[in-house]
């Protein structure tokens, strides 16, 4: 159920956002919230992360669906069924919900959270991105810390040799 809930107020959170920002700004075009630091733009993305595979927009929506089946069909064999697991479930497919309306309604995935410091201009992305990456990381620290908790090695394929064993 906390898949379910997490999920749907990710999603919505998401597509209220997006609507806000698309009634309130044209095109590409941005409104300044802290001078050199923060904009909310109005950007249209029809690739992936960071602007990659661009015009690839049906190729998306299909490993959209395929990730969601994986996720939600296969989560208990890459995932412990915990409270934070079915929390990091919800924040990612919620994520990836989000932008599968926007792929499907409109063709494209409307970005608008826009940072920059100085010269350096980070790309612009959303709410539904946010939680995915924020669901990725976390379930990416949470297997580090399980390693490291088990006494396995941090690096995937190091061999683990116990202190006092020769190694092989």
């Amino acid at each position: 159920m906390l898949i379910l809930c997490l999920s749907f107020l990710v999603a919505l959170v998401d597509q209220v956002t997006k609507y806000v920002v698309m009634q309130a700004l044209l095109i590409n075009d941005c409104k300044v919230v802290i001078p050199g630091l923060f904009n909310i733009s109005h950007v249209r993305n029809t690739g992936a992360a960071w602007g990659m595979m661009q015009g690839f927009n049906m190729g998306l929506v299909v490993l959209s669906v395929v990730m969601l089946i994986v996720m939600v069909g296969f989560r208990r064999h890459f995932m412990a069924d915990t409270r934070l697991y079915r929390a990091i479930v919800g924040l990612m497919v919620g994520g990836i919900v989000g932008n599968l309306i926007d792929r499907l309604r409109l063709g494209f995935v409307m970005d608008f959270l826009d940072f920059h410091w100085q010269s350096h201009h980070f790309p612009s992305f959303n709410v539904a991105d946010s939680a995915i990456c924020t669901g990725v990381g976390l379930y990416i620290l949470l297997q580090f810390l399980a390693g490291r908790k088990a006494g396995k090695p941090a690096v995937a394929g190091e061999p683990q040799v116990p202190a006092g064993d020769p190694a092989p």
